[in-house]
């Protein structure tokens, strides 16, 4: 069997990903206990993206034969994925110990600190992956993610430009780059870097595959163009808005999104139709990926916001809902404490998502008819008092109608506020610590506004893990707002 074992992994590493699994399957087929096949095996899952099945295989191979420093390493990087940080850095740390001279279990357990706000650790381990191995272009990146995490965005893009000069082809250190250059309003490189986005391993399984040419700028001249989502719901309803603006370019605009949105964007200026992803597309000159567009337009900070709102509700959608919605004749304020929770971004989602218990300092605000808009994710304990008729929303053309009648929202960084903000419906957002490159560094207005949104305004933590103080002046602000309206 070990030649089997052999040829397997030269498939493997020619990147003959089913033949390798094959071989990897007839070893074990002989052999169940074979640790090297389980592990491999393990490997082959965690490349298809099965995080799960990865770490299980691995960690049978680890109960065979525990002194493999590759096998707790990998196993690091499969828990890592599953949001299992603590037991990650666990593993990282088993195989420093069988194997200290390694540079990668070192740098992995500095992006396991990096990603639980433990800066001073994380530049450690990566400064001794550097030791190790100078060039170690991964460890500089992390030292990259750190700095920009502390909102040092200039240290951060020095270590990201340094990062791509020992690797050129380095995707995820372009990428990164690109979030703070775009962080730091520098948009004319930060668009250009983003473009390296469909090289990442995160993206890349997502490119669409067209024969026509994506658009980079060209007139329009009465040609098809199709603008289609590309990542969250979030990102769609921010950049949608460039939808409009190549049509003005002389594009007929087919805007292809998640089917959640098709009935709210169907209204969108100008955009000849819209349809929804999976469903046959007419015939189209060019595509472009919506986050694609500020390049092919040239988009500079000045031209931000544009016109706002560039959303409407349906008017007799907005009718039913206030009617549903009539209650007091105190402020209505709609809450959002919770992203999309997918294996994806779960480290992200731990820190931009609140327990909803954590919002009791607001929901105790008198005068206030509060309402959720919160699709999914952890339900609000039953002592809070919330009107919740979320089981009725049907699609974000609901959500609109309902975010319509309200007088604030207040959401954490996920869709809700960006559909709020493409209302044009006031919206306080509540922001992580290490916030998302669509959020200044630097605020541009002593009122925390956005240069998205200019009816967005946030409020950010002032040190990781810290909702008090936002929470705290965010109730603070409401009850003015609510003693004003009784007043009034």
């Amino acid at each position: 069997m070990r030649d089997v074992f052999m040829a397997a992994a030269a498939h493997h590493k020619a990147g003959r990903l089913a033949a390798a699994e094959q071989g990897y399957r007839q070893v074990l087929s002989a052999d169940p206990r074979q640790p090297d096949a389980l592990h491999m095996l393990g490997v082959l899952a965690y490349q298809n993206g099965n995080s799960e099945t990865a770490a299980a295989l691995i960690g049978q191979a680890i109960g065979l034969h525990g002194n493999s420093a590759a096998y707790h390493s990998n196993l690091g990087l499969a828990l890592k994925d599953l949001g299992r940080l603590e037991a990650a850095a666990d593993a990282f740390r088993r195989a420093i110990a069988l194997n200290p001279r390694s540079p990668e279990p070192h740098n992995n357990l500095g992006i396991i600190h990096t990603a639980q706000a433990r800066w001073d650790e994380a530049v450690a381990c990566s400064e001794t992956a550097l030791a190790l191995a100078p060039d170690f272009a991964d460890a500089i990146c992390n030292i990259g993610h750190v700095r920009r995490q502390q909102g040092r965005l200039e240290a951060a893009i020095a270590q990201y430009r340094q990062a791509i000069a020992h690797q050129s082809d380095f995707a995820e250190a372009h990428t990164s780059l690109a979030h703070a250059l775009l962080q730091d309003g520098k948009f004319a490189e930060g668009w250009a870097e983003y473009e390296w986005r469909w090289k990442t391993g995160t993206m890349r399984p997502g490119r669409r595959s067209f024969t026509q040419p994506q658009w980079r700028g060209e007139p329009g001249e009465g040609r098809v163009l199709l603008a289609h989502a590309e990542q969250g719901l979030g990102d769609t309803l921010q950049f949608c808005r460039f939808a409009t603006q190549a049509a003005a370019r002389g594009f007929q605009v087919i805007l292809e999104v998640q089917k959640p949105l098709v009935r709210l964007l169907t209204g969108l200026d100008r955009v000849a139709s819209v349809v929804g992803r999976g469903e046959g597309l007419p015939d189209f000159a060019l595509h472009a990926p919506l986050l694609s567009l500020p390049l092919a337009l040239g988009l500079s900070p000045d031209a931000l916001p544009g016109p706002v709102p560039y959303l409407s509700p349906d008017p007799a959608l907005a009718a039913a809902w206030r009617t549903r919605l009539a209650t007091g004749m105190g402020l209505k304020v709609g809450l959002a404490w919770a992203g999309s929770h997918t294996v994806a971004n779960a480290a992200i989602d731990r820190r931009r998502s609140i327990a909803p218990e954590r919002l009791a300092p607001v929901l105790q605000i008198p005068g206030i008819d509060f309402i959720s808009l919160q699709k999914d994710g952890p339900r609000m304990p039953d002592a809070f008092r919330l009107i919740d008729p979320m089981a009725a929303v049907q699609d974000f053309a609901d959500t609109a109608a309902l975010i319509a009648n309200l007088d604030l929202v207040i959401s954490v960084d996920t869709a809700v506020a960006h559909l709020a903000g493409a209302l044009g419906k006031p919206v306080w957002m509540l922001n992580r610590f290490d916030s998302c490159w669509r959020w200044p560094a630097s605020s541009p207005t002593p009122s925390r506004a956005s240069p998205w949104y200019p009816v967005l305004r946030i409020f950010p933590q002032p040190a990781p893990g810290d909702w008090e103080t936002p929470l705290a002046e965010i109730a603070n602000d409401l009850a003015k707002s609510s003693s004003e309206k009784s007043c009034s």
